[in-house]
């Protein structure tokens, strides 16, 4: 890391702090059910007054930005919230959410989205910049699901992104919430058209390799988070999700088969949910609170 790098962080940490934004739009059901599909589940909405289970609103209010404006990686070279660190590197870190009350389709949303913090850490692979995203969605003045998101930038220092998760102490034992999903190249491509994400890690896999250096596609963020929330989704469908925070610890890639696996607390008022491939401690691991 040269010392204009390290100045180039410092000053970013200092003193960008971009202005909030509104976006406002109507839910509808189309986004769910592809979804659902995608899940290879009965249809989770279908009608005006479904509720969306617990994250999916992230399929609605999509940024769509021009063709022109996309960068080498497939994400936009200039936006409100993209902080102006050059040939920067994004990741999805983590988040933590807040269900106040459901989202219903019909219904008509305002997202108020606000950096809340920037600062910078040193990492295993050097300076990295730690974005916090505040995005909160009301109805009628009321907000309804509250989310920070945990975006990580860093600039590219020629060595492989090679990070996977170690291996596993436990010899993960089987827990009373479990499925797998295979994360082929066509659900990968189907979850980044389905999204409107267009970063090329995870689906040109040249470019994953050869100049981010994974050593294959990578499993988004985001599906990893949905696949989560999955399990009391299918386990526990008559408790009322009330929070979920959940942190990535380590990629996963095409087109190795992962487990989502949760365990309930013992008074069932909230359950420890992980992600992994076989072998491995987890990717990612998360924990969810019902009403």
């Amino acid at each position: 890391m040269t010392a204009g790098a390290a100045e180039a962080f410092a000053a970013i940490e200092a003193g960008w702090r971009p202005g909030p934004v509104e976006t406002t739009g109507s839910v509808d059901a189309a986004p769910g059910l592809a979804l659902s599909g995608l899940f290879d589940v009965e249809p989770a909405v279908r009608d005006e007054g479904d509720p969306l289970p617990p994250l999916w609103h992230w399929l609605h209010l999509l940024d769509r930005p021009a063709q022109a404006g996309l960068g080498e990686d497939g994400h936009p070279r200039d936006g409100l919230f993209l902080p102006p660190l050059p040939r920067r590197r994004r990741m999805f870190g983590g988040g933590r959410v807040a269900f106040h009350a459901p989202i219903l389709v019909g219904d008509r949303v305002t997202r108020r989205s606000e950096v809340v913090s920037v600062r910078v850490r040193e990492g295993g692979s050097g300076l990295l910049l730690l974005v916090t995203v505040r995005h909160t969605w009301t109805v009628d003045g009321q907000p309804r699901t509250v989310e920070e998101q945990d975006i990580v930038y860093k600039q590219p220092d020629g060595r492989p992104a090679t990070r996977t998760a170690r291996p596993s102490e436990d010899g993960h034992p089987p827990e009373p919430w479990e499925f797998t999903l295979r994360p082929d190249e066509t659900l990968l491509f189907r979850f980044s058209a389905l999204t409107y994400n267009a970063h090329r890690i995870h689906y040109d896999r040249a470019y994953a390799r050869d100049t981010e250096g994974y050593p294959d596609l990578v499993v988004h963020g985001p599906l990893l988070a949905l696949a989560l929330l999955e399990l009391p989704r299918r386990y526990a469908p008559d408790r009322r999700v009330t929070s979920f925070a959940f942190r990535s610890r380590a990629p996963l890639f095409a087109p190795e088969p992962f487990t989502v696996a949760g365990t309930p607390a013992a008074d069932g008022a909230s359950a420890a949910l992980s992600a992994r491939t076989a072998g491995a401690a987890p990717a990612v691991t998360a924990t969810v609170t019902f009403a």
